[in-house]
């Protein structure tokens, strides 16, 4: 998922070109690539990341082009396309890599319509992170990652799909850019 705002940066530039030793967007594109994982990595764009899309397709990265509108919207648009089982990834994950996506598709299981990936709020105050999202599971008070498993072949809708819920407490997956704050902390890890 790359054609989002990033509004809560505050930043003329897109999020997603922010550089941590290379675009963030770049990083995560070869996290999934090397890992050998998949036998397609396609990166949904929208009118909102225009120069993030023009850098995906530069690279000759394949590109799924969305209105814009929104999260789940442009997830549901994608999904009625798809009919796989599919990792979606959030592309603001500077510190992903393809050992940690290897881990994570060691999880899934296609019986399973939807498990997304969490961590615990705990794990993310020790990296001096926070969200605006928590979720309780297993008695833990928890936090999205912007990685989910799906069977897109199970789907028809968006609208009440059961979730489960597998925590994975890294710092690959727990380290998401969402604000200018997130961003100058990364330079410390």
């Amino acid at each position: 998922m790359a054609g989002g705002k990033g509004s809560r940066m505050n930043l003329p530039e897109e999020k997603l070109l922010l550089k941590f030793k290379k675009p963030i967007i770049l990083q995560v594109a070869e996290a999934l690539t090397t890992s050998d994982c998949f036998s397609k990595v396609i990166f949904i764009t929208s009118q909102n990341s225009p120069k993030t899309k023009q850098l995906l397709e530069k690279n000759n990265y394949g590109i799924f082009d969305t209105p814009g509108t929104g999260y789940v919207e442009d997830l549901n648009l994608v999904l009625k396309s798809l009919n796989d089982s599919v990792l979606i990834v959030s592309a603001d994950l500077p510190l992903l890599d393809s050992e940690i996506i290897k881990k994570i598709v060691n999880l899934y299981d296609s019986n399973n319509k939807w498990t997304t990936i969490l961590v615990t709020k705990n794990f993310l105050k020790s990296l001096g992170l926070s969200s605006d999202y928590d979720i309780t599971f297993e008695n833990k008070l928890c936090n999205y990652t912007g990685i989910s498993m799906i069977n897109s072949q199970q789907i028809s809708s968006l609208e009440n799909i059961e979730e489960k819920f597998v925590i994975v407490d890294d710092k690959r997956i727990g380290f998401n850019i969402n604000t200018k704050q997130d961003y100058d902390l990364l330079s410390t890890t």
